[in-house]
């Protein structure tokens, strides 16, 4: 067994042997105890890289982010409408280029430092620092200076637009009107650190220093870091710092990773968990038929995609990459294989995304697969060395690979060789350039297709696939000066078309959230970007 199904073993061995109930009783599980005292168990996927904001990149991290630091603005549940947090109130400038942020008097750190304009200032200066080596750092080219700052073309910080006016005065300055700024401050990056207690431990900009563990790390959220028992659990408690404190109905949080999902929905099923991280595909299909009440499909702005390494041949070659994405068949890989709502992806951003409409796209077509792949010089597949497949410890991800390999050999004759590892490793191999194909997703980060399109400018961190194009980064650049929001939303949908062309990434589906919720949370309000708001959540049996 690999480390995570031993961990979710003996959490079904635990709930069997220990919390009897008075007399001959029904033995009490860790939900039965979670239920009494409001202690949440949550899965959350994979064992998280780091609990640093500005260099984490996965969902199950960010989950653990979420508790852990407070946004400056969040979200109405439902709407999604801007919400007081940090700041208790802003302002924004006519011409939308400025905002300002009005801190609330009684924000505290973990530590009981207040939360001020100038920690804002300083956590935005560490992320833009490129000795951090942040692949999100390019969210904050919003600002105005930002860029420049990044890429070593000034070391004067204050040509950022950001500073801080006073103690609880925060001016911020866009280099180009973005409606959608206030919703991207939901997201990890933009969440303000405490950097006097990261230089305590270390460089404020080296990564992976011991500012994360607990009794170091200093935090501002609903919740203080307990522990961290590696590939066992990350247990997070109520703060008695926090500003809303008063309004955080858990106690605690105990965030499990997990990667065997099979071994996830027994744990469920025998009182370890409240909420699943996923649900193995065997279960979906019985439990909508018996309308379980425990059965969550949450819709999701998310994309499953291949990434391509341009700089790995065979995948240097244009006419390769675009035989291997028409040769997928999307609709009985999205419809037949995947169970749970999950729809075929011919474009790499959701065809529901508001105000967008992704461009037109052929998306399987095997004969002008074949063709391609004769015109590139390997008819059928004759002389092509086998193209490797990473992908994490997912059942998902491996039973979509295996699909992948079976149409590539069907269709195009090409040998597949899958490979999979920890999520950690995964990512630090595709950072490194160290694959030629990997499996991955993204999920939408902001009700805007630029969440999506960004990613794949060439000075982007989360771009990793060795390709680059002037001619797409200067329709993302146009798109940023247009005021008419059809006008834009055109010049955005020939960007796509053009990374689509291109195929350094390749579509395959748009999915769900399938998991298993149990009856006794209540206000568990999940969003299309998968944000969480714990002040919400309770336990009620």
């Amino acid at each position: 067994m690999n480390r995570t199904s031993r961990l979710l073993t003996s959490l079904l061995l635990a709930g069997a042997v220990v919390g009897l109930t008075a007399g001959c009783g029904r033995r009490e599980t860790a939900v039965d105890r979670g239920n009494r005292d409001g202690v949440l168990h949550f899965s959350i996927g994979a064992e998280p890289a780091d609990l640093d904001p500005q260099t984490v990149t996965g969902t199950g991290d960010a989950k653990i982010i979420q508790s852990l630091f407070d946004p400056l603005v969040t979200f109405e549940p439902g709407t999604l409408a801007p919400a007081p947090a940090l700041a208790e109130r802003w302002e924004v400038s006519s011409d939308g280029l400025t905002y300002t942020f009005f801190l609330r008097a009684g924000a505290r750190w973990s530590n009981g430092d207040p939360v001020t304009a100038q920690d804002c200032v300083d956590s935005w200066r560490r992320i833009l620092t490129p000795a951090l080596g942040a692949e999100y750092a390019y969210f904050l080219y919003l600002l105005r200076g930002a860029e420049a700052f990044h890429k070593g073309r000034t070391t004067d910080f204050s040509t950022v637009g950001v500073r801080a006016a006073d103690a609880r005065t925060l001016v911020v300055t866009l280099g180009y009107p973005a409606p959608y700024f206030l919703q991207i401050l939901l997201n990890s990056p933009w969440r303000p650190v405490h950097t006097r207690s990261i230089a305590a431990r270390g460089g404020v900009t080296d990564r992976g220093t011991k500012w994360t563990l607990p009794g170091a790390l200093v935090s501002s959220g609903p919740f203080v870091l307990k522990e961290w028992s590696i590939n066992r659990r990350v247990v997070v408690e109520k703060s008695p710092t926090y500003w809303d404190q008063a309004n955080v109905r858990l106690t605690a949080i105990h965030f499990y990773p997990t990667d065997n999902i099979e071994a996830e929905e027994r744990a469920f099923r025998t009182g370890q968990l409240h909420v699943t991280w996923a649900l193995p595909l065997s279960k979906v299909l019985p439990l909508e038929r018996e309308k379980s009440p425990s059965l969550r499909a949450d819709p999701l702005l998310e994309t499953y995609f291949l990434r391509l390494n341009v700089r790995r041949p065979p995948l240097d070659d244009v006419r390769i990459r675009r035989a291997l994405a028409l040769s997928i068949d999307r609709e009985t890989l999205a419809g037949r294989i995947l169970p749970g709502g999950r729809r075929p992806a011919a474009t790499f951003i959701p065809p529901f995304l508001a105000g967008y409409t992704p461009p037109e796209r052929r998306a399987y077509d095997p004969e002008e697969a074949r063709r391609l792949l004769v015109e590139a010089g390997y008819p059928r597949g004759a002389g092509l060395p086998p193209i490797e497949l990473l992908y994490n410890n997912s059942d998902i991800l491996r039973l979509v690979g295996e699909a992948l390999q079976q149409m590539w050999h069907r269709e195009l004759g090409v040998e597949i060789r899958l490979m999979n590892q920890e999520r950690k490793t995964v990512f630090a191999s595709r950072r490194a350039g160290d694959y030629q194909t990997v499996l991955g997703s993204w999920t939408a980060d902001y009700l805007d297709a630029t969440t999506f399109l960004d990613m794949w400018r060439s000075d982007s961190g989360n771009n990793q696939t060795g390709w680059s194009d002037p001619a797409y980064d200067a329709l993302c650049d146009r798109a940023n000066t247009l005021v008419d929001p059809v006008a834009r939303a055109a010049v955005l949908a020939e960007a796509e078309r053009r990374v689509l062309d291109a195929a350094p990434i390749v579509p395959v589906y748009f999915n769900t959230h399938v998991y298993l919720l149990h009856p006794a949370v209540k206000g568990w309000q999940p969003t299309p970007m998968d944000h969480t708001d714990y002040r919400s959540v309770s336990i009620q049996p």
